[in-house]
């Protein structure tokens, strides 16, 4: 009995996706325009667009535009960090409903929306800089694949047991 791979994966939580991505922010810049992998539900491809490609196959292709809120997510769900009074400039108009811009640890600019300011410290929402864009995405799925690797040939177990 020989090993039989399944045909036609669709995306699922858990599959490895490659494909061809161009996304830019609808009426702008392009952000990203080349061959991406990633796990799907793992987190690291937007969550709006993951959700589009859910049950997609090899050969699909999908374009369109990602609302703001889809795109990045709720920002009401977005992490906050509480930062000492100190750490800002004297002059920074720290009021509840205040944008700040910083610059990430990465090197990348994160926007921290001011929730509750008090004598001592200053709560924010840290958002991502591009979280109140649509994003505008063309994709085509170049492969769908489990990630798990294939079982082993009963042969090959048996060469483990002597061991």
């Amino acid at each position: 009995m020989g090993i039989v791979y399944r045909r036609n994966v669709k995306i699922e939580k858990g599959a490895r996706v490659r494909m061809k991505v161009h996304l830019a922010v609808a009426g702008g810049d392009t952000l990203e325009k080349s061959v991406v992998e990633y796990i799907q539900g793992g987190g690291t491809m937007l969550a709006g667009l993951e959700k589009l490609l859910e049950g997609l196959e090899k050969g699909a292709k999908r374009d369109g535009t990602l609302k703001a809120k889809d795109a990045f997510g709720n920002p009401a769900m977005h992490p906050i960090k509480k930062i000492k009074r100190a750490e800002f400039p004297k002059d920074a108009k720290l009021e509840v409903g205040e944008k700040l811009t910083a610059h990430g640890a990465d090197g990348l600019n994160v926007v921290m929306h001011v929730v509750k300011v008090t004598a001592d410290e200053v709560e924010t929402r840290l958002v991502h800089p591009l979280a109140e864009k649509d994003i505008r995405y063309e994709v085509e799925i170049l492969s769908v694949t489990d990630p798990k690797p294939p079982p082993l040939p009963a042969s090959a177990l048996e060469l483990e047991d002597d061991a």
